[in-house]
């Protein structure tokens, strides 16, 4: 690194520390930067800050709601709503098989549907499998399927979606990973009883440091 620029690094650092001590909110000034009187000289001087900015205003209940959405691998935040697999496959065909596929393996897209492999974990070491993670043999909770679809998809419209509509595309993709029944129904209470066929590939990482790892 040349002179310059580490002149240059330890000259910002030492205004920020400048500004950062001098702009407490206790005192309830800001810094600003100002060119003195009869000169092109700069200098720091302090200006009061207002009470209030005027801008914005509290969030309502509502509000809130609208964004508190997310939904925990245990189940706690799904909807009350229910979808089936048949219903899954007419949302799947209007809005879903454009980007992945009539049946969610031909992309062009990512793909959604695959069991291979279907016994050990070896996208570490096959290219094949690495280019290849799907519901079926990667993903590791039916509730944050649930969560990511609600949330993201459709892509060109993400969060347009029901409730009972995300149920019923998460019953419609975990049927064509033959993972439910053809006749199952998604609710509440039973999508966080699915258990993924990849979930026991996944391991806490309790690493505490050293050449030890798995």
């Amino acid at each position: 690194m040349n002179r310059p620029l580490v002149l240059s690094i330890v000259c910002v650092g030492c205004l920020l520390e400048v500004c950062c001590w001098q702009a407490t909110p206790q005192e309830a000034t800001t810094v600003v930067m100002q060119t003195k009187e009869g000169t092109t000289e700069p200098e720091m001087v302090q200006q009061e800050l207002p009470v209030r900015f005027g801008f914005g205003q509290r969030a309502t209940r509502a509000e809130i709601a609208a964004w508190d959405i997310d939904v925990r691998p245990d189940g706690q935040g799904l909807p009350a709503a229910a979808g089936t697999v048949a219903q899954g496959r007419s949302i799947y065909a209007q809005k879903c098989a454009a980007c992945h596929g009539p049946t969610g393996k031909e992309g062009p897209f990512d793909v959604l549907v695959g069991r291979e492999p279907r016994e050990g974990f070896p996208f570490g070491k096959s290219m094949e499998f690495f280019r290849q993670k799907t519901i079926g043999n990667y993903w590791p909770y039916s509730t944050t399927l649930y969560d990511y679809i609600q949330r993201a998809m459709p892509q060109n419209q993400p969060g347009s979606l029901q409730a009972h509509e995300v149920y019923s595309l998460v019953a419609f993709l975990l049927y064509q990973n033959e993972i439910i029944g053809p006749d199952a129904r998604l609710d509440a209470q039973s999508l966080p009883l699915i258990r993924m066929p990849a979930r026991d590939r996944f391991v806490r990482d309790n690493r505490q440091g050293g050449v030890t790892f798995r």
